[in-house]
């Protein structure tokens, strides 16, 4: 399923357009959640898209919470591994569902507790834990666990997401940021998990945010964010903005 949609919030029109410098061509993903086909689809329709266009520097940007509630989270991570050895200028931003995670590989109990409850447990069982062998554990047994089943591949990919990428006249981060703080000042929490202090922001900040952590039936623009967190593990769409010189456009795909 592919579709391009042209949304503006109440103000955009009257706003300057953002910018992607000369050459260059962009597709932001949002929050993928274990949803494997979904992401096969969808990077299917960007190779297409982009095939159909003009020759370009073509990057690909991931928004983070690629893990987690969806069904398999570990093949997301097998493919996205998979794509960043064929197209390395990919960039991964890490999301609060990839930190949670990290740090329950760690050893840290709370974190642990935390993650089964935001969909650690459909993680957990993508790489090969059986639902009675994960109920049948406590948490310090599925601590222990966790090492042996999720590949040290898999652990090192995500350890070097980043959180902020930059791109002309765009900012992409995975929750958004904390108005009227420079970019390089943001703290890493707000980054990764800031909700309404950001979208109910009515304005402009130095770049434009792409972001994805919180659901919309369908893409979000204001004057100074773009959403694309169009819950894809819920029964929505996994999202894909476009962006070239002042243009944007919208891929879509479906389970």
């Amino acid at each position: 399923m592919l579709r391009k949609l042209f949304r503006g919030g109440r103000s955009a029109a009257a706003l300057p357009p953002s910018m992607i410098p000369p050459g260059e061509r962009v597709y932001a993903i949002g929050d993928v959640h274990g949803c494997a086909v979904q992401l096969e689809r969808l990077l299917a329709m960007i190779a297409a898209d982009d095939g159909d266009r003009a020759a370009a520097d073509t990057t690909i940007v991931l928004l983070g919470d690629l893990v987690d509630r969806g069904p398999a989270s570990a093949q997301v991570i097998d493919q996205l591994i998979g794509l960043r050895e064929s197209a390395p200028g990919t960039r991964f931003i890490a999301g609060n569902h990839e930190e949670v995670f990290l740090h329950s590989l760690e050893g840290d109990e709370q974190a642990l507790r935390m993650f089964c409850r935001i969909g650690g447990r459909e993680t957990i069982m993508s790489y090969g834990l059986t639902g009675p062998e994960y109920e049948r554990l406590d948490y310090a047994e599925l601590a222990a666990e966790l090492p042996r089943i999720v590949p040290a591949r898999h652990v090192d990919f995500l350890r070097g997401f980043e959180d902020v990428v930059t791109i002309g006249d765009y900012a992409f981060v995975h929750a958004g940021i904390r108005p009227n703080i420079a970019l390089p000042l943001q703290k890493t929490s707000d980054l990764r998990w800031i909700r309404d202090a950001f979208l109910n922001f009515p304005g402009r900040h130095e770049k434009m945010i792409v972001h994805g952590h919180t659901i919309a039936p369908e893409v979000e623009r204001r004057a100074g964010r773009i959403g694309i967190d169009t819950g894809a593990y819920a029964g929505g769409p996994l999202t894909a903005l476009g962006l070239e010189g002042e243009e944007s456009w919208v891929l879509q795909a479906t389970a």
